[in-house]
């Protein structure tokens, strides 16, 4: 087999978000979805209608540095339309996480959306674990902006970046 018929041949999957930051939620659905595929891309997308804590160069370094350990993650910014971005990945699957039934109505509507157009896409649905169906990034950025304990929502060495980036200026 050619190494062009290895790359035609691989399955790859996507992994989307604003990861802003990364929790052990999304590190759970990274580190069981990378399981299931030849090559994982965790997407961070740059979406110009919010305002992140993190640049997306930020966030590709923080999510770079806690799944160094998973030989076949690969992690980068994208901007657009998702399934422009797994074409061009040559990603055949997309994964969503989902914490609780609230997630789900929207999530089945932007996978139907995807796949309306674009057929060849799949995407899978991969509960976190109940451990963490609470937690989301906008729930850790509010605890950290009152100086509240966040090490029990992100992995550790994130911690300092996210408290420093929501310290409050002190007069």
């Amino acid at each position: 087999m050619t190494k062009e018929e290895k790359v035609t041949s691989e399955k790859v999957g996507i992994y989307p978000g604003s990861f802003d930051p990364i929790t052990f939620g999304h590190l759970d659905i990274i580190e069981r979805s990378s399981k299931m595929f030849d090559r994982l891309i965790v997407g961070v997308l740059c979406n110009k209608a919010k305002k992140p804590l993190f640049s997306a160069e930020e966030r590709v370094r923080m999510i770079q540095s806690v799944t160094s350990h998973l030989d076949n993650v690969e992690v980068c910014s994208f901007d657009g339309l998702l399934v422009d971005f797994a074409k061009l990945e040559k990603a055949s699957v997309i994964v969503r996480g989902l914490r609780a039934v609230t997630d789900f109505e929207y999530e089945l509507q932007m996978a139907q959306t995807n796949r309306t157009m674009c057929p060849e896409i799949d995407t899978i649905f991969l509960t976190t674990n109940l451990s963490y169906a609470y937690l989301s990034s906008s729930i850790v950025r509010e605890v950290a902006q009152y100086e509240g304990k966040i090490s029990q929502f992100i992995p550790a060495q994130i911690v300092p970046l996210v408290e420093e980036k929501c310290r409050c200026p002190k007069d």
